[in-house]
């Protein structure tokens, strides 16, 4: 049988479990509350009891910072010129510079 696994990357002895990435990097109470009122929010809409439509946007994933602030600045402003008729939901996924098959790890 051919080998298949980690063809393309390093062997990684151990990973940060969630719980040490939470202790290393808690959520402040904004944020928390914010994430909880965006989700009841969602859930209405999902469940009909709200109209608006919901509009889930990316970029789908982030390589500048500096660049996905400013885009999340000019989408608050969309979020507030809209709110009455649309839910929009700024939803990415933070990446590596380069992908792992580019042979970096």
């Amino acid at each position: 049988m051919n080998k298949t696994d980690e063809l393309r990357t390093a062997r990684i002895e151990s990973l940060v479990t969630p719980a040490e990435l939470a202790q290393r990097h808690p959520v402040s109470a904004d944020v928390a509350a914010h994430v909880s009122a965006s989700r009841r929010r969602i859930e209405k809409i999902l469940n009909g009891e709200d109209r608006r439509l919901l509009v889930v946007i990316g970029p789908c994933s982030i390589h500048d910072t500096e660049a996905a602030l400013e885009y999340a600045q000019r989408l608050q402003a969309m979020r507030e010129r809209y709110q009455p008729q649309l839910e929009i939901v700024m939803r990415t996924y933070l990446k590596n510079r380069a992908p792992l098959s580019a042979g970096r790890v």
